[in-house]
């Protein structure tokens, strides 16, 4: 949508290609036992720009740094905290749910994690890693990694967020995910996210020029973070490689760290403005869907791709599929985010005497235009 709607659209569009490379990543290289046989043999010619795809999780991160920063802005750790479960559990839950179903009321058996009842119960409150349980989807590693930053960030939000306290939170986690990137530590792991650190500081970096221009200072916030981001993406894909052979993520390490370079200058061209002339309203139904098809699609391919497989071509096939992920996520959104996310914003409507606080607009002459805000993933 416009700026004037309140909304960034071109971060919209961003969080839907994010989500399509990752969708792209599942369906075409990871997904071997969905399909009966290695997808990048299915889909030959897509197999390196597919494989790529896995890299749209830490997209995600750096939009995340992004709005996140922006959100808490003027807000106290309540209404943070409220928008946070207001945005996240209503189609999680639907997701945990129907994870469940599948497993428990039909044949399915690929990507099957084999929880019990309760495990599935644990699943519902986004912390089963704390108590080590498994994930009932695949996909919900990335929300436990959103929660420890919502988590970091909320001691920002305790001791009031300013330009300068921001600097000072990245500058310390830039440092510790520095220092601590070779560390098997858990706690180090579970505090500090030395693999991910750099991409939500990024966005952060990107952020604070919205706000206050392109200062020098941020530059070099966003150099070092994707000094560290390249280097942290290279070794997550390298892991994969080294795990399934390069026949099945034929990847070279050169395309990783164009594609993270790519996704730090996406983020300059949004701080700089560079985009702001993306205007389609259609981009608000897109960045809608981005986060429940997300959450869906390894549903969908469970249940549609197998019986498919062998009656369809597989390109059919795969479209089928995506088609479908994608319509049961537009209707997860209206169903069960929308309307709670409405109610909530009724009610802190009518509770309030004063209208809702929004960020001070940045300096003029910065591409972050008075009275706009970005969605927020």
């Amino acid at each position: 949508m416009a700026r004037g709607s309140g909304r960034l659209a071109e971060l919209d569009l961003l969080r839907f290609v994010a989500a399509l490379a990752v969708v792209s990543f599942h369906y075409f290289i990871a997904f071997a036992s969905v399909w009966g046989d290695r997808p990048a043999k299915l889909f030959p010619a897509i197999s390196t720009l597919s494989g790529l795809g896995i890299l749209g999780v830490e997209l995600f991160f750096m939009i995340s740094g992004f709005v996140i920063l922006m959100s808490i802005w003027g807000r106290g750790i309540g209404a943070f905290a409220l928008s946070r479960l207001v945005r996240l559990f209503p189609a999680y839950w639907v997701s945990v749910a129907a994870t469940a179903a599948v497993y428990g009321l039909t044949a399915a058996t690929a990507l099957d994690p084999k929880l019990s009842l309760g495990e599935y119960g644990i699943n519902l409150t986004m912390l089963q890693r704390a108590f080590g349980v498994y994930d009932a989807n695949g996909v919900y590693w990335s929300l436990w990694a959103e929660l420890r930053f919502y988590l970091l960030i909320s001691v920002l939000v305790l001791a009031g967020v300013t330009f300068n306290r921001c600097l000072i939170f990245m500058g310390v986690w830039l440092l510790a995910a520095g220092i601590f990137s070779n560390s098997d530590a858990a706690w180090v792991d579970l505090v500090v996210m030395p693999k991910y650190a750099a991409y939500f500081v990024g966005g952060m970096a990107f952020f604070l020029m919205t706000r206050y221009g392109p200062k020098l200072i941020l530059w070099c916030f966003a150099g070092v973070s994707g000094g560290l981001a390249v280097n942290a993406a290279m070794e997550r894909v390298a892991g994969r490689i080294e795990l399934v052979g390069y026949a099945a993520m034929p990847v070279p390490g050169w395309a990783v760290a164009v594609v993270v370079i790519g996704f730090y200058v996406l983020m300059a061209a949004v701080a700089l403005g560079w985009l702001r002339r993306i205007r389609w309203r259609g981009l608000t139904v897109l960045g809608a869907l981005t986060y429940p098809l997300y959450l869906f699609h390894p549903t969908a391919a469970v249940l549609i791709i197998p019986l498919l497989r062998d009656t369809l071509p597989p390109w059919l096939t795969a479209v089928v599929t995506v088609l479908a992920a994608m319509a049961f996520s537009y209707l997860v959104y209206r169903v069960a985010e929308r309307p709670l996310q409405e109610f909530v914003k009724a009610r802190r409507r009518g509770r309030s005497p004063l209208p809702p606080v929004s960020p001070p607009a940045p300096p003029t002459g910065t591409p972050f235009m008075k009275g706009e805000k970005a969605s927020v993933p």
